[in-house]
């Protein structure tokens, strides 16, 4: 078993002399100078994490992991269990919203059983990681114990450097699972202090009725298991999720091989702070796909200082927001390598004598690199 402190320690600051070049670049091409907005600051902020004046992705996925909740059994959500398993079948099926947006933006979709409450039928895409049969009920204490939490890290750093030596360069991460809309508002409230019901939506459509039972249950759980919020491990195995942990390995396995990871809706969000918590540095290569109707899911990205690229009002989950900012991802370091100078396209530069300013009154050329975080 990896050992995370090992991978911890591979996470490196951006290249600034990759940023560097490539705001130099951007500022030659064949337009004023930040006229492309967050445009330009992702492609900037992708040249700093590969490492790459003017990098490419041609060789995406989106990992899709898979587990269930004890604490369904509470009525957290709006839909049975039995779910889970039947929505991992549709995923291999090809026949879930993930696959459609997948294939849309030429990536191919990586699923993995790391908790599923049942046995799923062999199949040659379905990577067993099960780490147990859904986790406990955290009503009742430790949703895992602190030994399976790392176990499932492990697991979730495996699967991505399996990726990466097949050929990856660039991943979004998604989940399945009742119940884990849940267990990310308990880690939120328990890592910011933010009061449950600040950081607890409706997940797959809950009632009013629902919704309060739901942050009655949160709240039990927090009193009953008082997570550490200093101590992120602490706090996802007493309240998380074996596939929220497994994400928390994907994203660290990833930017210790310098891949951008695209974080997706609440719960994926949720394992990026745990993530974050555990190796601070790893912030810088993350890109926040879109802001979903999960209301803690702001207060994340807020933490994170992060700026998400699409507002859709989504609310699925399975890496389908994060399959959609690929395009984005794409458009961005396609503009940067493709767009023609001014020199080469013999087109007249802006007079020197005029002061180059973005509408906002700030030269998008000079944006410190703490700015970039897309």
């Amino acid at each position: 078993m990896k050992q995370i402190s090992e991978v911890t320690r591979q996470v490196r600051p951006l290249d600034a002399t990759a940023m560097q070049a490539a705001r130099e670049r951007h500022d030659q091409l064949t337009k004023p100078p930040g006229s492309l907005g967050r445009l330009e600051e992702l492609a900037i902020k992708l040249a700093g994490i590969t490492g790459r004046e003017r990098p490419r992705f041609s060789r995406k996925a989106v990992i899709v992991l898979a587990a269930d909740h004890g604490v369904a059994a509470q009525g957290v959500s709006a839909y049975p269990q039995a779910v889970t398993a039947q929505m991992v079948q549709n995923f291999l099926a090809g026949g879930a919203a993930i696959n459609v947006l997948a294939r849309l933006a030429g990536a191919r979709v990586v699923v993995a059983d790391f908790g599923v409450a049942a046995d799923l039928p062999d199949h040659p895409r379905l990577l067993r990681r099960k780490i147990g049969y859904g986790t406990r009920n955290m009503v009742d204490g430790p949703a895992m114990t602190a030994e399976e939490a790392l176990v499932a890290i492990a697991a979730g750093i495996d699967v991505v450097e399996a990726e990466i030596q097949a050929g990856l360069d660039l991943v979004g991460i998604g989940e399945m699972g009742i119940g884990n809309t849940t267990a990310s508002s308990a880690i939120v409230a328990a890592i910011t202090g933010r009061p449950v019901a600040d950081v607890t939506g409706r997940g797959t459509g809950l009632d009013d009725a629902a919704w309060a039972r739901k942050i009655a249950v949160i709240e039990r759980a927090l009193a009953v298991n008082r997570p550490n919020p200093m101590d992120p491990l602490d706090v996802l195995a007493k309240v998380g999720g074996y596939e929220i942990a497994g994400l928390v390995g994907v994203t660290l396995g990833a930017a210790a091989h310098r891949v951008p990871v695209i974080i997706d809706g609440f719960i994926s969000t949720a394992a990026a702070l745990l993530a974050t918590e555990l190796c601070p540095p790893l912030r810088d290569y993350l890109i926040a796909a879109h802001n979903s109707v999960e209301i803690g899911h702001r207060i994340v990205l807020e933490r994170l200082e992060l700026l998400p690229l699409l507002n859709l009002n989504l609310r699925l989950g399975e890496g389908t927001g994060a399959a959609m900012a690929m395009h984005l991802v794409d458009d961005a370091v396609a503009v940067l390598d493709e767009m023609a100078t001014f020199a080469e396209a013999g087109v007249s530069g802006r007079r020197p004598e005029v002061e180059t300013k973005a509408e906002d009154g700030h030269s998008g050329a000079d944006l410190p690199a703490s700015t970039i975080r897309p």
